[in-house]
């Protein structure tokens, strides 16, 4: 394990789609369906932006 490793961006992002689904279940488990629905929404968004580094990467 290398700790001093920089993060890729498509790490980074990657680790932001986790973050962001995991917040939106744990709001609608709270009962919050909006800001889940505004937390998934932003998720998505993450993810066409993982989906496009991937189809487009840059050396």
């Amino acid at each position: 394990m290398n700790i001093f490793s920089k993060k890729t961006p498509e790490k980074k992002l990657r680790t932001q789609y986790e973050t962001l689904m995991k917040e939106a279940m744990t709001a609608q488990r709270g009962g919050d369906i909006v800001k889940s629905s505004e937390l998934h929404a932003q998720a998505e968004a993450v993810l066409k932006q993982l989906d496009d580094l991937k189809s487009n990467p840059t050396t």
